[in-house]
């Protein structure tokens, strides 16, 4: 994750953390450029294992937030006045070249927004067809999710309202703002993201639930309601 870069929007990269302390320190075991912003959201103030990392990593900002994707990454955006924010969940790894992709959409005016290709670090061939069907998916319907580290103009970014503090569908709700102005730029770089919930659940049950969290989303459902339910399932 350390290639050089020449002249260049400046970045942020916002990484919201609950109880996963092991992802985020392999995450920040990577090279950091100087040049960009590193800001961590913490959703548990009370998990000791973010101690060491805090201590181990002190050219990062740290931040306590209450839990929730949403509003973690709203805590995070109002610490940064960077050109574009980089929304990078901690079990998530970008590939090589990743920072050259959103210079390229920086230096294009037509892009607003934009997601790396989801890769799953699975050897298994369903992890092959739900990469192939969530590009698919990019390219009808502009929805891209946060596993594939989302970025985003900020000026327009805040413009539309900033993050929403929702505890679910943060990043439902800000593709659907930036599909209206635009297609989002569309990298081929991979963010390679842990298939660890697929692995834990199924992956035709897993599948199952985030469609059906999506479809209820879209008919109407609270995010808040749909997240006391996602818990639930976690829980089986």
């Amino acid at each position: 994750m350390g290639e050089s870069r020449g002249a260049s929007a400046s970045l942020a990269i916002l990484v919201p953390v609950l109880g996963d302390a092991p992802a985020l320190a392999t995450l920040l075991e990577g090279p950091r450029d100087r040049s960009e912003q590193w800001i961590v959201i913490n959703g548990d103030a009370r998990d000791p294992r973010l101690d060491l990392l805090r201590a181990a990593h002190p050219d990062v900002c740290w931040l306590d937030s209450p839990a929730g994707r949403g509003q973690q990454l709203a805590a995070g955006l109002t610490r940064t006045t960077a050109e574009w924010v980089v929304i990078v969940h901690a079990d998530t790894r970008l590939g090589e070249g990743w920072r050259a992709e959103v210079t390229r959409a920086a230096d294009d005016s037509s892009y607003e927004w934009g997601c790396f290709r989801l890769r799953l670090d699975s050897p298994a061939w369903q992890a092959r067809l739900i990469e192939r069907v969530v590009r698919l998916r990019v390219w009808l319907f502009r929805l891209p999710y946060g596993d594939q580290a989302m970025f985003f103009r900020r000026a327009t970014l805040e413009a539309l309202g900033g993050i929403p503090a929702v505890p679910l569908m943060e990043d439902v709700i800000l593709a659907r703002r930036f599909a209206r102005r635009g297609a989002p730029f569309r990298s081929v770089v991979p963010a390679v993201t842990s298939a660890r919930r697929w692995e834990r659940d199924g992956w035709a049950r897993r599948t199952v639930i985030n469609l059906w969290l999506l479809t209820k989303y879209l008919m109407g459902v609270p995010p808040e309601r749909l997240a006391a339910a996602y818990d639930r399932t976690r829980r089986c």
